[in-house]
């Protein structure tokens, strides 16, 4: 037996075992692939091994299958995770156990997703690590552009409490603007900023290494020319104040960077202080009298960020503050699904009619995860075992499904669903069905059986002739029907009958399962037992033989709809 052959064997007897006896060929598939992606070019080669493997496996009766998973494959007993990075987070240069403080800093323009999570799940597990404290800060002071959402700033809370992120202290940047305008005050004072009245030409002169001659001013006359842009003299592009840097920087944008600059707010009102100032702070400059206010010790933020800390060290220069210490991590991208939320603006713009909103499963946010079944407790251990590194990385879904599907595994009750129903009627005596929840819990439901009861039974199986219906018993099926054969299960052993699904129509609820494909949605009709009814809407359940669902309405009529986690 080939290394593949014996890896897709384990897969399949695990498989096997975990869903009652009858491994499919796409769940050993996806297990494989997941495992060895190097494989995924082999992908048609594969498949016929798995589709022999999984024939063979299928032929074994449960007890044998369980017997040679553990004697030969102990390993796969418990589902191990592969992800990318470290177990253990890397201890943060120069931290001090109860004087880090860190902070998380979103942009409401938007809700957040799962690369936004990343430092905020890092900053809350390193507060917690080092016994310190974490700041939420929103960075809301761009209403032209970058236009904050009122409902973003709670719905931001929402999701970073879902993800188990604690933090100690809150701050609203557009709520300290006058703070903003003190520390100006002083920069001008110290000459290392100036108000630039020179409009676009600045630019141009930027550009070939020169500058405005506003810069060489004596600072009273930058002092009065700032409470002039605070009094309205000056409209938008007529003023800016910029911190002194070197005009020559290789870089352009570090020139002379603008710290504020007049925004009409008659024009642009920000949700929470509407129009009642008219100077506001850029990005680099709000952030850096922030972090040092704010007693930050080490920022964590994207690597993106490397040319705005060279900006923001000229204003802890011209102050004479301590700098924090600055991590630079890498982007986190989670495979087949849209993280950017100008993408995800552009297609909800564009195709209101084909998307569900920010928290479509399509796309990346945190909601969106949430909404399609994925639990916060996973989503950690992804980001925690991904670490703070400074390169990128990709994470494919099936390591995010494959931790996901380890905790759901044991919550999740188990229920019978049939997805392409063929009608058959029922020939025996009556019997109670006692089907458990959960195969590792006492809790069962009865479900009646008679003879004259019209089931519901995949049409695939239906090709099986001879079946064990879970929970009931053994059927043939012959022109339309379900005849019995036998109740005794030991018949169905010694058989190798397969144990199928079914549903007694009489009171069987219509479920339609969505399944996110890429940008696509496939939509999947089909019917389960009554015992559906039982659940609410944002309950996960494991429909056997077919996948980890997560309800996500119930119709007027009593139908449910349902998104399809993974399998």
């Amino acid at each position: 037996m080939s290394g593949i052959e014996r890896a897709v064997l384990g897969y399949a007897l695990r498989d096997a075992v975990k869903h009652g006896g009858r491994a499919r060929v796409d769940s050993v598939m996806s297990m494989i692939l997941g495992d060895r992606p190097e494989l995924r070019a082999q992908a048609r080669v594969i498949v016929e091994v798995v589709r022999r493997v999984v024939d063979e496996v299928n032929r074994m009766s449960l007890e044998e299958q369980r017997a040679r998973l553990k004697a030969e494959f102990p390993e796969l007993l418990e589902e191990r995770v592969k992800v990318e990075g470290r177990e253990v987070l890397q201890p943060l240069p120069g931290a001090i156990e109860g004087k880090v403080v860190v902070r998380f800093a979103p942009n409401p323009d938007f809700y957040i997703h799962l690369g936004n999570a990343r430092p905020a799940i890092l900053c809350s597990e390193y507060a917690r690590m080092y016994r310190g404290k974490m700041v939420l800060r929103f960075e809301d002071t761009d209403p032209r552009t970058k236009t904050p959402l009122k409902e973003v700033y709670d719905a931001i809370r929402g999701d970073l409490r879902w993800l188990g992120v604690v933090w100690h202290e809150e701050y609203i940047q557009s709520l300290r603007l006058n703070i903003y305008y003190d520390i100006a005050r002083e920069m001008l004072r110290r000459g290392c900023a100036y108000v630039d009245l020179c409009g676009d030409e600045s630019k141009k002169l930027l550009s070939k290494g020169s500058y405005c001659p506003d810069r060489d001013r004596d600072p009273s006359w930058h002092l009065e020319q700032f409470d002039r842009m605070l009094e309205g003299a000056y409209s938008e592009g007529e003023a800016v104040v910029r911190v002194k840097t070197d005009p020559r920087h290789p870089n352009p944008s570090v020139r002379d960077w603008v710290a504020l600059r007049v925004i009409d707010t008659t024009r642009h009102p920000h949700p929470i202080v509407g129009s009642k100032y008219i100077v506001w702070p850029t990005y680099n400059y709000a952030v850096s009298v922030d972090d040092h206010l704010m007693g930050v010790t080490h920022v964590i933020r994207g690597r993106e960020h490397e040319v705005n800390t060279t900006k923001q060290l000229y204003v802890y220069k011209c102050m004479s503050w301590e700098p924090p210490v600055f991590v630079h991590i890498g982007r986190l991208k989670l495979e087949g699904f849209i993280l950017s939320k100008s993408k995800i603006r552009e297609l909800l713009a564009r195709e209101p009619e084909k998307f569900l909103g920010y928290d479509d499963p399509r796309f990346g946010t945190i909601a969106a995860l949430r909404r399609r079944g994925i639990l916060p407790e996973a989503i950690r251990e992804l980001i925690l075992s991904v670490g703070a590194k400074e390169t990128d990385a990709t994470i494919s879904w099936a390591n995010l499904a494959s931790i996901n599907r380890r905790l759901l595994d044991p919550i999740a009750d188990r229920i019978m669903y049939v997805s392409n129903p063929e009608e058959l009627v029922y020939e025996g005596g009556c019997v109670d069905a006692e089907i458990p929840y959960h195969p590792e819990r006492p809790e069962r439901r009865t479900i009646r059986l008679c003879n004259g009861d019209v089931i519901l039974v995949n049409r695939e199986d239906v090709e099986l002739k001879e079946v064990r219906l879970m929970g009931a018993v053994n059927v043939k099926f012959e022109g339309g029907k379900a005849v019995m054969t036998s109740r005794d299960l030991r018949y169905a052993k010694e058989k190798k009958l397969q144990i199928v699904q079914w549903v007694p129509k009489r009171d069987a609820v219509k479920l339609t399962i969505y399944k996110p494909e890429g940008l696509e949605m496939k939509k999947i009709e089909g019917y389960a037992e009554n015992t559906l009814k039982a659940y609410k809407v944002d309950s996960k359940l494991q429909l056997i033989r077919f996948g980890f669902i997560r309800i996500d309405g119930i119709e007027e009529d009593g139908s449910y709809k349902a998104f399809l986690i993974h399998e």
